[in-house]
C-alpha cells in the first residue's frame, strides 16, 4: 500500500481538484542569482545547490526558481512533477539556454520552495504558474511540464488571463484525468465516527509511507523503476534533490494533504482543458513509462489531432532519462512556434 501511495502522489493524481487560494501579498523577485558565474555554454548539467538558486516572493511565500539564458531570446518555462523540483531539469536548462531564455520554478510545497500547511490542489499551482509568467517572465513563453507539471502547464495555457502569453505547451508524460476515467464515489456521506477512524488510520499509514519513501535507498529504487531504459542518471544528486526537501518540518503534512485530496471543488479534466487551449501542443512522450502509459498520449492526440508527438526511448521522466532527445524535440518545436530573436 505504501508503494502505491508514493506512485500515485509522484504522478500527482491526488492533487487534481480545484481549491481557491486567496492571498493578495505583493510578489517580488530577488536580485541574488547564485548561478551568475555558471557557464551554460560549456556545462551540460546544473549544479545541485541545496540553499537554493533565486527567490521569488509569491503571496507571502518564498519560491525557488532557476533562470538561464539571454533575456532577449524567446522564453521557456519548465514545470516539474510531484516530488521533484526545478533541479529535475538539470540536463535541459543549460542546453536550451544556449538558444532560449529558460526558467524553472519549484512549486509551492515542493523542492526548495516554502511548504506552508494549507490546502493543495491543481488551482494553486496553476495560479502560481500564471503569476510567474506575469511577474517574473513578463513576456510570451512556451510552457513545458513533466507529469503533474504537464497538467499544470495545460491548465495554465487554458487560463484566459495568460492565453496570449502561452505560445506553446510541451507535455512530457503529463498527468491528469479524462472524463471517461472518472471514479464514481458514493453519494451518501459516511458515518461521522467511522469517517474519523478512517482518517486516523489513513494519516498513520501515509505518515509511515512518507518516512519510508524519503529514505535515499527507497528513492533510488523507485526512480530506477521509472527510468527503465537508461538509469545512469539516477545518481546521488538526483536522489538528494528529492530527499533534502523532505526534511522540512512541514513536508509530511504537505504530503498527507496532497495525496488525500484535502481540497474540495469540481474535478478538472484534461478533455476540458484541451478544448480551451489555443496554443500548439507537443507530446514529448517516454514510451516505456510504467505509470502513465502511451495510451494517454494516444487519447490526447484524438482530442487534439494537430498535436505533434515525438516518441522518446525512456520512461516517466524522459527529460532526465533521455535529455538529448527531449532537448532536440523542444528546440524543433520552439522553431515552429516562436520567432528567434
Amino acid at each position: 500500500m505504501m508503494r502505491n501511495l508514493f506512485f500515485l502522489t509522484f504522478l500527482g493524481y491526488g492533487a487534481l481538484r480545484v481549491e481557491a487560494f486567496s492571498s493578495t501579498v505583493a510578489s517580488t523577485t530577488s536580485t541574488k542569482n547564485v548561478l551568475k558565474d555558471f557557464d551554460y555554454q560549456t556545462n551540460d548539467k546544473l549544479p545541485w545547490i541545496e540553499s537554493g538558486y533565486q527567490t521569488w516572493n509569491w503571496r507571502g511565500h518564498k519560491i525557488n526558481y532557476i533562470e538561464l539564458g539571454d533575456p532577449s531570446k524567446p522564453a521557456i518555462v519548465l514545470i516539474h512533477g510531484f516530488g521533484a523540483s526545478a533541479f529535475h531539469y538539470r540536463y535541459n536548462m543549460p542546453d536550451l539556454a544556449r538558444d532560449y531564455h529558460v526558467y524553472a520554478f519549484c512549486k509551492l510545497g515542493f523542492g526548495l520552495s516554502d511548504k506552508p500547511v494549507q490546502e493543495y490542489a491543481a488551482e494553486v499551482w496553476r495560479d502560481q504558474a500564471v503569476d510567474f509568467l506575469q511577474q517574473v517572465v513578463r513576456k510570451p513563453a512556451v510552457l513545458a511540464g513533466n507529469s503533474l507539471g504537464g497538467f499544470t502547464s495545460l491548465y495554465t495555457a487554458a487560463t484566459e488571463d495568460v492565453k496570449d502569453m502561452v505560445k506553446g505547451v510541451v507535455l512530457m508524460n503529463g498527468a491528469g484525468r479524462f472524463r471517461d476515467g472518472v471514479i464514481i464515489q458514493e453519494e451518501a456521506p459516511p458515518n461521522g465516527i467511522v469517517n474519523t477512524i478512517k482518517k486516523f488510520i489513513q494519516r498513520a499509514v501515509i505518515a509511515a509511507s512518507f518516512l519510508v519513501t524519503k529514505q535515499p535507498a527507497r528513492i533510488e529504487q523507485i526512480l530506477r523503476q521509472v527510468y527503465p531504459v537508461n538509469a545512469k542518471n539516477v545518481d546521488p544528486e538526483l536522489v538528494e534533490s528529492i530527499r533534502f526537501p523532505s526534511l522540512d518540518p512541514n513536508a509530511a503534512e504537505v504530503f498527507y494533504r496532497v495525496i488525500t485530496k484535502n481540497g474540495s471543488g469540481p474535478q478538472v479534466y484534461v478533455d476540458d482543458l484541451l478544448e480551451k487551449v489555443d496554443a500548439p501542443i507537443l507530446l514529448c512522450w517516454g514510451e516505456y513509462d510504467p505509470w502513465i502509459k502511451s495510451e494517454a498520449a494516444d487519447k490526447i492526440q484524438k482530442l487534439k489531432p494537430d498535436a505533434i508527438r515525438v516518441s522518446i526511448e525512456a520512461g516517466h521522466c524522459p527529460h532526465d532519462e533521455a535529455p538529448e532527445a527531449v532537448n532536440t524535440a523542444i528546440r524543433n518545436f520552439m522553431e515552429k512556434v516562436v520567432d528567434k530573436a
